[in-house]
């Protein structure tokens, strides 16, 4: 089984600040870290720590940051497609974390878009039916849907963490054979239900496989098959929650792909304990749970 998670990668920039500020204010901030990261470097990155082949697909620039995320890459145990920087600038992401451990992210995009799709069938070359494609919301929503119709054609199993949400994005439910989302994308994407269980009825009805609806601090739910399970989020110390949802999702893809099954609640209880491990330490990369720790958390 081999996961080509199609997606971003990019520098991490995370500024403390007191609270998040309101539109229009001036707020003053300290620089606590630069780190890896871009949601599918992230997933791409648990994964393959949780012992799945895993292929990254995302652009870098020809820069000096580009290069250095490249370098953090080859310390991972995971194929990187393409290896040459594109013409362009690296994506950035610019964290703000407030006191309380709640963040805002600002991300741009430019090398993720650049990456055409020709070039991503490329990286899906040697891809076998059954195998996953991973995407995020870092697309428009015309090459996201691209892909996951080649992804479709090929045979391949689509799951879908559409973050950054676009509205569009509720097109595409029946292109999708997993969905992970947290409780306000699932909000945004199936016409302002409130209620989780009522949202995810609706992206059900809409086309969805399975389902999957994060809570935070209230745990996350899962429907399929006719059913829903509710699994209680772990007990940790809020550090920063960056990278957590990330963290979640490749944990929860990881136990039921190395268990040879359908995401079950125990894939949720794993993925929540790991999410527990990154919101206890502070930036993204470094937070995240190293090879040993997730063996043992899969064991």
């Amino acid at each position: 089984m081999h996961v080509y998670v199609v997606g971003n990668m990019g520098v991490d920039q995370t500024y403390l600040i007191d609270e998040l500020p309101e539109k229009g204010a001036s707020i003053l901030g300290q620089r606590i870290s630069q780190d890896l990261g871009g949601k599918g470097a992230n997933q791409a990155i648990i994964l393959a720590r949780c012992g799945i082949n895993t292929t990254l697909i995302a652009g870098s620039g020809d820069d000096s940051q580009g290069a250095w995320c490249r370098k953090k890459i080859e310390q991972e145990s995971l194929t990187l497609f393409p290896i040459k920087p594109l013409n362009c600038a690296t994506d950035t992401s610019i964290i703000l974390n407030s006191a309380d451990g709640d963040n805002a992210n600002i991300t741009t995009t430019t090398a993720a878009e650049i990456l055409s799709l020709e070039d991503i069938k490329t990286a899906l070359a040697a891809a076998q039916p059954g195998d996953v494609l991973l995407q995020q919301g870092n697309f428009s929503f015309e090459k996201t849907r691209a892909i996951f119709e080649y992804s479709r054609s090929r045979k391949l199993f689509n799951v879908f963490n559409p973050s950054p949400v676009k509205t569009q994005f509720a097109q595409l439910w029946p292109l999708i054979d997993l969905a992970v989302l947290n409780s306000l994308e699932a909000r945004l994407l199936s016409q302002g239900n409130q209620e989780p269980v009522a949202a995810a009825q609706q992206l059900l009805n809409d086309g969805v496989g399975t389902l999957v609806i994060t809570l935070g601090a209230d745990g996350a739910l899962l429907f399929g098959n006719g059913q829903q399970h509710h699994v209680d989020a772990a007990p940790c110390r809020v550090v920063d929650t960056t990278g957590a949802g990330d963290t979640f999702l490749a944990v929860m893809l990881a136990s039921s792909l190395r268990r040879g099954v359908h995401v079950d609640p125990k894939a949720l209880r794993h993925a929540v304990a790991a999410a527990a491990v990154t919101i206890g330490r502070s930036g993204t990369l470094n937070a995240f749970p190293s090879r040993e720790e997730l063996a043992a958390l899969l064991a």
